[in-house]
């Protein structure tokens, strides 16, 4: 027979993980990699690093992306809808989105992206940068304003934010393809990460309060389940409970919720679903 000290154990553990919230956070990070799946990044001795992240914080072992190709997912990280499937979109997108969500609500962003031409550059693919992996370059809300525009910036921006105070409250981190696994081997994807990440976690505001998701856009195209296809995500910051594995059904658009919540902003599309969770089980 099981002593009741056990069970009331039991059931605090149960209530504290039912009860769990996303903690308000000033500096909400997001770093993109691509085209890889669950099993070839997890346990993969190509990724000794982001591994070493894995176990050390939170590992979401049930994500999957939500479509095929690249861009659908992207869309869905920020806007918590598809939009398009086509990677050779040139459009504007008007609808809503995290950017007027920020503006809204008085808060910072950037989007750091590595070989952008130039800060505040709209235009299409320029060598190893692919705009289908920039969202916000497609939002009318940061091409129709001189001043949002000045917050897409080439990741040489990066290092001086963060040595500056100068992080935004949401960043969102692309690398370019050669070193997000999308061309590059996922060696130097995780050799990349490892020359990033330190900087972010050794930062002071992040310290206090930080989120740091490094997520898949999508896995490889023989894998479609749930769309896109099973992917690896962590989650990482001083309220994550180390080593913690969430076997939860997660999605881009329960990324996007989590931002939403940790900044304060309201959900959107299929963030505001109430199916979709967040990945609130995963802090303390």
């Amino acid at each position: 027979m099981t002593s009741p000290k056990v069970l009331l154990v039991v059931v605090l553990l149960l209530c504290s993980s039912l009860f769990a919230t996303t903690p308000r956070s000033n500096h909400v990070v997001v770093i993109t990699e691509e085209n890889h799946g669950y099993t070839s990044v997890i346990g993969s001795s190509s990724m000794p690093y982001l591994n070493s992240l894995a176990k050390q914080y939170g590992l979401a072992v049930s994500y999957y992306s939500n479509t095929h190709p690249s861009i659908g997912n992207y869309f869905e990280m920020t806007t918590g809808s598809l939009v398009t499937n086509n990677d050779s979109f040139t459009g504007t997108f008007s609808g809503n989105n995290i950017v007027r969500q920020m503006i809204t609500k008085g808060r910072t962003w950037k989007a750091y992206l590595e070989s952008l031409p130039y800060t505040g550059y709209t235009g299409g693919n320029a060598g190893p940068y692919l705009q289908r992996h920039a969202p916000m370059t497609f939002f009318t809300d940061v091409r129709n304003s001189g001043s949002e525009k000045l917050n897409l910036v080439p990741f040489t921006q990066w290092k001086t934010d963060l040595a500056n105070d100068g992080l935004p409250n949401f960043s969102f981190i692309v690398p370019n393809i050669n070193n997000d696994g999308h061309n590059g081997s996922l060696s130097t994807a995780d050799a990349w990460l490892k020359n990033v990440v330190p900087g972010i976690l050794a930062n002071p505001g992040f310290q206090q309060d930080g989120i740091l998701i490094i997520t898949f856009d999508e896995a490889a195209d023989t894998d479609s389940r749930y769309g896109g296809g099973h992917v690896a995500t962590v989650v990482i910051g001083p309220r994550v409970k180390p080593g913690y594995k969430s076997s939860h059904l997660y999605q881009h658009q329960s990324m996007l919720k989590t931002i939403q919540i940790a900044l304060g902003l309201p959900t959107l599309n299929d963030s505001a679903n109430s199916s979709t969770m967040s990945f609130s089980e995963m802090f303390q």
